[in-house]
């Protein structure tokens, strides 16, 4: 929590404004690379192994979505400390 406090106590200087849009494009680049290798890893998964095409591809959607979820977690907090005052 202290973290925090601290984080939006800097948010009314122009540095803390920029950290946060840094943050929140960090996070969505972030989200990006992690659901791309996701992506390749699981297409040559599937073309080693193509009878496990149903294991592989729901695998490959649970990870992703637990990837967005940072992400947005992350986006939402970068925001909430940029309208923060």
């Amino acid at each position: 929590m202290l973290p925090l406090m601290i984080l939006l106590q800097a948010a009314g200087s122009t540095l803390g404004l920029m950290g946060a849009g840094f943050g929140a494009g960090l996070a969505a680049i972030g989200a990006g690379i992690g659901i791309g290798q996701i992506g390749g890893k699981a297409m040559e998964a599937i073309s080693r192994q193509p009878e496990a095409v149903g294991d592989i591809r729901s695998n490959m959607i649970i990870s992703a979505a637990l990837i967005e979820g940072v992400a947005f977690f992350a986006i939402v907090i970068c925001l909430l400390i940029l309208f923060q005052k």
